[in-house]
């Protein structure tokens, strides 16, 4: 089972394997509190295309699709994520503040 959640909110026994999937590590966090499992910045946005894209909802629809072309390189590490998810619980990790515009809705989407 796949989910997704913000870094910032309390680690939770049903997250199961947590999974950061940004490029930066996340403000003001550190990485005993962040209790991770794992971090796979590779599969985050480009840096060209996190800044374009700067968290604006009227961007989301064009952000999804680039990120998406961007993910056709690491078909590898998608796949290994979807096993994983068929095994076990992984929750997907994100910074940003917009729960609904964010990267790891994306990736969680195309993991589906």
């Amino acid at each position: 089972m796949l989910r997704i959640k913000r870094i910032y909110d309390l680690p939770a026994p049903e997250d199961g394997r947590r999974i950061l999937v940004d490029r930066l590590w996340p403000r003001g966090l550190s990485k005993d509190e962040a209790r991770i499992d794992e971090w796979l910045k590779e599969i985050a946005p480009s840096d060209a295309l996190r800044k374009w894209f700067g968290h604006d909802p009227a961007r989301w629809e064009e952000f999804g699709k680039r990120y998406k072309e961007e993910l056709k390189e690491h078909s590898q590490l998608l796949e290994e994520l979807r096993e994983k998810g068929k095994k076990c619980t992984v929750t997907l990790l994100f910074a940003a503040k917009d729960a609904e515009h964010n990267n790891a809705v994306v990736l969680k989407e195309l993991l589906d």
